[in-house]
């Protein structure tokens, strides 16, 4: 799988590259998109090699190396892009070339045999896949919860660079500035602060506590005074970086050994339905505020949305927790029966 979407990234990158006319961009990410199964891919693999304990902080590194991809991405593009607008994605596709060459010659298989089910066609179907999610033991509140984190997220992404431009009047170069700081703050809090954490609390309560920050940051941004108050709001905004791990690994964890692939996959799945949603949602609502002077606190619409959506997905987690809990404390008293105390021998007195 992993090998099929560097195949697949290498050749839209490439096509994307050759175009001519917008059509053929639209074409090219349509057949493209078919192809990007990598994350989940990548997720599902490190599930199958870590054990349950260890994958919270094994998707933190993940998360960080897309925080790396995500500070080191936009400088190269836009150096090689001041050379030749078509070079950015003509190395890009190089690049997902060198890595089906390490997953062929250097990556081993992940999943044994024994733990390998047939293939079927009908698990292919998106619908019945998160269907599955929201079947699966130990998950329930979580399958919203995922719904509204996404959600969240991916409205920020379409809004940032709009926001920021509409409320503080930033340009490009501040709106790179500022990308590049929260790469380089998710890089470091899930390559390096989320195994100091994970020593410390339960990844089930770092989850929880992270939804709390990231729901206040978002009402921070919202209400932000200046550009600084955005660097300032990222910083604070620490343990809402390990979110995305924490429910990875919580998910994961309910899962079983050799239904990894399909149900990381299915997390997958929700979060490309919300990141198609978003766009639709965020940059709408910022243009009914957008009209509003430089410095209002109107024009944080979009993230008090988030907010909401953020601190939902928080109350489903918090509740879901809870029930969990109860459910196990019940299954274990019934397991367990009246217990007879030992029977201590006596001494004949003297």
């Amino acid at each position: 799988m992993l090998l099929l979407g560097f195949c697949g990234l290498a050749l839209n990158l490439f096509a994307t590259a050759a175009a001519t006319a917008a059509w053929m961009l639209v074409a090219v990410r349509l057949v493209g998109g078919l192809f990007q199964s990598n994350a989940a891919v990548a997720n599902a693999y490190v599930a199958d090699i870590t054990p349950p304990e260890e994958r919270a902080r094994r998707f933190g590194l993940l998360g960080a190396m897309f925080g790396i991809g995500f500070i080191l991405g936009p400088t190269i593009g836009g150096l090689l892009g001041e050379i030749d607008l078509r070079l950015p994605f003509v190395v890009a596709g190089a690049l997902a070339m060198v890595n089906f060459a390490y997953g062929w010659f250097v990556l081993p298989e992940s999943l044994p045999p024994e733990r390998r089910r047939p293939f079927e066609w009908r698990r292919c179907n998106p619908v019945t896949a998160l269907l599955g999610l929201t079947q699966l033991k130990g998950v329930g509140l979580l399958v919203p919860a995922l719904a509204c984190i996404g959600l969240a997220q991916f409205t920020m992404y379409t809004i940032w660079v709009l926001y920021t431009t509409f409320k503080f009047g930033w340009s490009p170069a501040h709106n790179g500035w500022s990308l590049f700081f929260v790469g380089v703050m998710s890089a470091l809090v899930q390559g390096w602060l989320l195994g100091k954490l994970l020593k410390r609390v339960e990844a089930r309560q770092l989850l929880v506590w992270g939804l709390v920050s990231s729901s206040i940051a978002y009402l921070l941004y919202g209400l932000a005074p200046g550009g600084w108050a955005m660097y300032a709001i990222t910083l604070v905004n620490l343990i809402g970086f390990t979110v995305q791990a924490t429910m990875n690994s919580v998910v994961s964890g309910a899962a079983d050994a050799t239904i990894q692939g399909q149900t990381m996959g299915s997390v997958s799945s929700l979060n490309s339905l919300t990141a198609a949603l978003a766009p639709l949602i965020g940059p709408p609502m910022l243009g009914l505020v957008s009209h509003y002077p430089q410095g209002d606190w109107r024009i944080g619409a979009p993230f008090y949305f988030c907010a909401l959506l953020q601190g939902l997905a928080m109350l489903l987690a918090w509740r879901h927790f809870r029930q969990h809990r109860a459910e196990r404390a019940t299954a274990a008293s019934a397991g367990s029966g009246p217990v007879t105390p030992p029977t201590t021998p006596t001494t004949p007195s003297t």
